[in-house]
């Protein structure tokens, strides 16, 4: 009788994992795709042993997440088969890149069954003399941090478990945003925030100054969600538009954390100020080939930022906030793209945009269906992208006695954003991901093909940094006139 009160027991959704488990749409799954390749072959016996120990020592594994009239909750499983999340599967012809690429899209694109708990494996057995893992887990159960942490989990390290934890605490002290989770207790009055606007009847949405709303609940926290509010809808390009159902992925090869490294260095920048503008870069080139005229063109992507505190580091579910950042498509320079992004990045870093967003979402999650539609649609016009950057760990990982040569991940986009942007560092490597929705754009590899490219302009120019003392970009301006040496 106790066994089956306890599998019948709910447990209340806190409010911005709800906010996630209601923004699933037919054209956006909230659902966060990741790729492990191994080096030598795994077995389904080998994962299903993983997976029962490792995977589900997490009780909310076991749960369903049920959204009723009163609220969202979690609920025990009482028929939970660990067959039907473990799927054995193969790919086509020649069995390669382009071939899991596809698969990936396909899963992707595919809801999970609501009325289990909702998450998947799929092990490709045979793949590139080894094997490929494709994790399907839905974003209510957990951010990119979190799952940074299930993932060390799941896996085994050549290293003693104080050296590991050690590690594993370094890696949260390495995120750029981290300075911001020192306000984290200020977040319970943001949600408070948040409610009173929806109180107000999206009074907000008319009144982006949120003077009449907030005038005396705290200037700065009304400043930045107004400011967020009353940004311009991003320019129409091909990355705007009604979005279909289907989703495409794909994967570049891995640049070197090292050299990455080197450049930031160079150009008196962040690691993930020289990715972003990379990233950046690979967009222009791909919009102007689409026939887009781009002269003083910007375009935002959405951030996520973790609030966790490191000692919630290994609970699930969601902590993080969002800013826009602005990427300058229209900007033909590569250097003032990098100052335009690296001055972006400064003052975001300052603000306090994602802790607000924080308590947005967390009000959303709790609003009536109509003004959930609303501001998701009012927030998701005002960029055209998601962007992510998960510093990942720097030695070998191995999962089920194989190590992991390569891993990607792609989180979903909201509302009408149709294109998602990953940037995963691991072992000494640095991958970059994308995630497009397949009308807007069928060819994602065409974009993802031109990222090294871009990152090797800055690189060029970098060394004639390095030769020649200080270098700014007219500098760029001129050298780039001429194609950079091979």
């Amino acid at each position: 009788m106790a066994e089956a009160r306890k599998k019948h027991r709910k447990t209340p959704m806190s409010r911005v994992d709800t906010a996630w488990l209601r923004m699933e749409r037919a054209t956006n799954l909230m659902m966060i795709t990741g790729v492990l390749m191994l080096e030598s072959p795994l077995d389904i016996k080998t994962l299903r042993k993983v997976i029962e120990q490792k995977f589900l020592s997490y009780p909310r594994f076991r749960q369903k997440a049920v959204d009723g009239p009163t609220g969202a909750f979690w609920q025990e499983d009482a028929d939970f088969d660990l067959d039907w999340h473990l799927h054995l599967t193969a790919l086509p012809g020649k069995g390669g890149k382009r071939e899991l690429e596809r698969l990936t899209s396909q899963l992707a694109s595919t809801p999970l069954d609501k009325s289990k708990p909702l998450w998947q494996f799929h092990l490709v057995e045979r793949y590139n003399g080894g094997s490929a893992l494709i994790a399907r887990i839905h974003h209510c159960y957990a951010d990119g941090i979190a799952l940074v942490q299930v993932l060390l989990s799941l896996t085994e390290m050549q290293l003693d478990e104080k050296r590991k934890a050690a590690l594993a605490k370094r890696w949260l002290r390495k995120e750029e945003h981290a300075p911001v989770a020192q306000r984290v207790g200020a977040i319970d009055r943001y949600v408070k925030l948040g409610n009173k606007m929806l109180e107000k009847g999206m009074d907000f949405y008319r009144d982006p100054t949120l003077a009449a709303v907030l005038a005396n609940e705290g200037v700065e926290i009304a400043r930045e969600i107004g400011h967020a509010l009353a940004l311009p809808d991003d320019p129409d390009t091909v990355l705007k538009g009604r979005l279909g159902v289907s989703k495409r992925v794909a994967w570049a090869e891995p640049l070197s954390l090292a050299e990455v490294k080197s450049v930031s260095q160079a150009l008196h920048c962040t690691v993930n100020d020289i990715l972003l503008a990379s990233a950046s870069g690979a967009l222009r080139s791909y919009l102007l080939e689409r026939g887009e005229q781009l002269d003083g063109i910007t375009i935002r992507a959405t951030v996520p930022v973790n609030l966790r505190p490191l000692e919630h580091a290994k609970q699930l579910g969601n902590h993080f906030g969002l800013v826009f950042l602005d990427l300058p498509v229209g900007e033909p320079n590569p250097m003032r793209r990098l100052a335009r992004v690296a001055e972006c990045m400064k003052v975001l870093r300052k603000s306090r945009q994602a802790v607000a967003t924080f308590g947005a979402l967390a009000a959303v999650g709790m609003a009536p269906p109509p003004v959930q539609a609303l501001a998701l649609e009012m927030f998701s016009r005002k960029a055209s992208a998601v962007a992510t950057n998960v510093p990942g760990p720097q030695v070998p990982l191995y999962f089920g006695g194989s190590k992991i040569s390569d891993l990607m991940f792609w989180v979903p986009q909201t509302g009408s954003i149709g294109l998602g942007i990953s940037i995963l560092s691991y072992n000494g490597a640095v991958h970059f991901g994308l995630i497009a929705d397949a009308k807007l754009m069928p060819d994602p590899d065409s974009v993802i093909r031109r990222f090294q490219p871009e990152f090797e302009k800055l690189l060029y120019l970098a060394l004639m940094a390095r030769w020649e003392g200080e270098f700014g970009p007219e500098d760029a301006e001129a050298l780039l006139e001429e194609p950079a040496p091979a």
